[in-house]
């Protein structure tokens, strides 16, 4: 039930949140949000080890380290965000820093010095990927927040983050195939990441601005009085984890589902030049892969509707699985045949993103009743954490592989065969046994909260 600024139940203004405008204000801020959570984790690692020529069992470690202070500080973003919240009605301070901060740090990831030594311009992307990252959660956990304040309706929730997922799907798109395409259009090299950098930053910056001057002045509640004391503000998300059952086993999901997902991205580098022979066919893998989202998202929707947000998640997983389990057989016969299930997968994909977002709103609702406070912020900023540190495993995941299995880097033409064998399991095997492990999860989560197998 809305507040008012004593803690007064008041009268609920009109829920707006299907409307044209909001939907398309709140979708367009995963414009920003799809290009940082994709480009790093799929060039990053390849910037690190064949642009800059970090050793990979080091490139992982750089990687790893900006995510792991993330983490930590994703909850007490959330906190914050919850107190602005509750003073001000809105959180659009934080989204506003976030969308004009990133896109700068983000452009200064990729333009490590050339003339500077490996393990300096090595440290140079680590520190501009941390301050980049931070710069991201003061956008993204309140924007997270945004679905559970727009409506108190579980169907219009599915609505609103399908849309957000539609966007997110055709931002990754975009930047995941667009920029690698302008890097190699720019020449390569230092100079064309720092191109690459500059035309992503430029589509972050628009979606940023535009969710956060319309949809993040729309919301029709807000969150009730967070703790007096910051650092009990700063464990809301941890507590809502242990209350709320439905909410733990939901981020235990995403988390298996997050890392699946990225372990592919951040090896798709790999497979385009190693495996397939060559490095612009990373164009190719993502088209097949992000782009199936942005025409079965409605059917996935209709889906949750008919079935259940449960039964479709499941079988979104499902099918995610098998896909990636098809891919083994590059490792033998490498062709063009791999982009079939990689856009299975893709089909996939794009149920695995929204069906859970969808249903994090619904678990703030149920975790308010058994608490007593509406704690959106808190919860979100733990969402983001986890997500964060699962998206930070996939490269880590991929780096190990192909460090146990001999990489060699700088460039070089010829990989050994166990190195090949390394990246291309990291693509296939490697997503399907995470994604199998969260299957045996989900049914749990109908077990738990009865509300996510219904029918719309």
């Amino acid at each position: 039930m809305p507040t008012s600024d004593a803690g007064a139940p008041g009268p609920a203004p009109p829920d707006r949140s299907t409307t044209a405008p909001v939907l398309a204000s709140y979708a367009a801020g995963s414009l920003g949000t799809g290009a940082f959570g994709t480009l790093p984790g799929l060039v990053l690692a390849y910037y690190l080890t064949d642009s800059i020529g970090v050793a990979a069992a080091l490139a992982s470690v750089l990687v790893l380290v900006p995510k792991l202070i993330d983490v930590l500080a994703y909850p007490l973003i959330g906190a914050l965000s919850d107190r602005a919240s509750h003073r001000t009605g809105f959180r659009t301070g934080l989204m506003l820093f976030g969308a004009l901060a990133l896109p700068l740090l983000f452009i200064a990831t990729f333009s490590a010095p050339v003339d500077w030594s490996t393990g300096a311009a090595g440290l140079w992307v680590m520190g501009f990927f941390l301050a980049a990252s931070l710069a991201y959660s003061c956008f993204q956990v309140p924007y997270l927040a945004l679905p559970a304040e727009l409506t108190d309706d579980s169907a219009r929730r599915v609505t609103l983050l399908a849309w957000r997922v539609a966007v997110l799907a055709a931002a990754i798109l975009v930047s995941g195939g667009g920029g690698p395409a302008l890097r190699d259009a720019a020449g390569g090299g230092a100079r064309g990441y720092v191109v690459m950098a500059i035309g992503v930053a430029a589509l972050m910056l628009l979606g940023m601005l535009w969710s956060t001057f319309i949809a993040g002045r729309r919301t029709i509640m807000r969150a009730d009085a967070p703790a007096r004391d910051l650092a009990f503000a700063y464990r809301d998300g941890i507590d809502a984890l242990r209350v709320t059952r439905p909410f733990r086993l939901l981020v235990s999901v995403f988390c298996l589902q997050a890392v699946a997902t990225a372990v592919m991205l951040a090896g798709g580098q790999y497979v385009a030049t190693y495996v397939l022979g060559d490095e612009a066919a990373l164009t190719g893998l993502f088209l097949a892969l992000v782009g199936p989202a942005l025409v079965v998202m409605p059917l996935w929707t209709r889906l949750a509707h008919a079935r259940g947000k449960v039964r479709a998640l499941a079988t979104s997983t499902g099918l995610f699985t098998v896909a990636a389990l098809l891919l083994i057989p590059a490792g033998i016969a490498p062709g063009a045949w791999v982009h079939v299930p990689v856009a299975l997968a893709g089909v996939a994909y794009a149920g695995m993103q929204a069906l859970p977002m969808s249903m994090l709103p619904d678990a703030t609702d149920l975790d308010r009743a058994l608490g007593g406070r509406r704690r959106s912020g808190a919860m979100s900023g733990l969402w983001t954490a986890s997500e964060t540190g699962s998206m930070a495993l996939g490269p880590v995941l991929v780096l190990a592989l192909l460090a146990v299995g001999g990489f060699r880097s700088g460039g070089v033409d010829e990989q050994p065969g166990s190195a090949v064998w390394a990246v291309v399991l990291a693509f296939s095997l490697v997503p399907a046994l995470l994604a199998g492990a969260s299957l045996l999860m989900i049914r749990a989560l109908g077990d738990s909260y009865p509300r996510w197998t219904e029918r719309a």
